[in-house]
């Protein structure tokens, strides 16, 4: 087998960016009578998707099929739904169905087996309702939740390969993944911003898309966290050197007492 992967290329690293997540829409009163199940309320779609969009799409990602390098993605859902464990062994990666309730998704990523990496989880929590609501539609009837447009949670994540198989990385760099767009070409849709009844009416039908600001953005994010995090943990540090040398004192005015 290592014949045919060739060797691991020592040193090297190449990422291609994914993202993962749902999107939903109200179900109609006049359809659900017909569905199998009468409560369900919402039809949503969770997806393993190219981070960048198809010219003209009206799906979030998706321009790049996957499949040169994911073999199979498995979705379990909740077990309340037949067969909850959902494998998907060609793009795309989705799966459709109704329900009324939200809960957390497994995701589970194989790749092709000349990658022999093992199989990596994301987990995602399935999104049915807005994020925001303005005040003047703080109890939208069906009517006018369907007219906002689908609600839409998306994670962009890149997964990376260090030291590939010369075989594995020969597939990768033969199908490059298309470049995020500089800035948005689209409209953000109500249900993904916080955005007024006018806004609402200005963004109808449009669909987010992933750039490489947004991407710049999250990373100047995880920086600033990162030095909060290393703040913090210096602050504690000092704190901790500080009430060791506190106690040594304590310790010593006891022992001359």
């Amino acid at each position: 087998m290592a014949n045919e992967r060739g060797v691991r290329v020592r040193g090297t690293s190449i990422f291609r960016p994914i993202i993962y997540g749902n999107s939903a829409t109200i179900i109609p009163l006049e359809e659900r009578a017909s569905l199998a199940s009468a409560d369900h309320t919402h039809r949503w779609t969770v997806a393993v998707r190219s981070a960048a969009s198809a010219p003209d799409s009206n799906i979030v990602g998706g321009a790049d099929d996957l499949s040169y390098f994911i073999k199979r993605v498995t979705f379990k859902l909740h077990d309340t739904y037949p067969n909850p464990s959902r494998n998907v062994d060609k793009p795309p990666f989705e799966v459709s169905e109704t329900g009324w309730g939200e809960f957390e998704i497994q995701i589970r990523i194989t790749f092709i087996p000349e990658s022999s990496e093992k199989a990596i989880f994301f987990y995602h929590h399935l999104k049915l309702h807005p994020w925001t609501i303005p005040a003047e539609l703080e109890a939208p009837t069906p009517d006018v939740a369907i007219a906002s447009g689908p609600v839409h949670s998306w994670q962009y994540d890149e997964i990376v390969f260090s030291d590939p198989y010369q075989n594995f990385l020969n597939i990768l760099t033969a199908h490059p993944p298309t470049p995020l767009p500089k800035s948005k070409s689209k409209p953000v849709p109500f249900n993904l911003a916080h955005a007024t009844s006018a806004a609402l009416e200005a963004s109808k039908g449009g669909v987010p898309e992933f750039t490489q600001l947004m991407e710049k953005e999250e990373a100047e994010r995880l920086e600033t966290a990162k030095k909060t995090v290393v703040a913090e943990t210096d602050k504690w540090r000092a704190t901790l050197i500080e009430k060791e040398k506190e106690l040594e004192r304590l310790k010593k005015q006891l022992e001359s007492s």
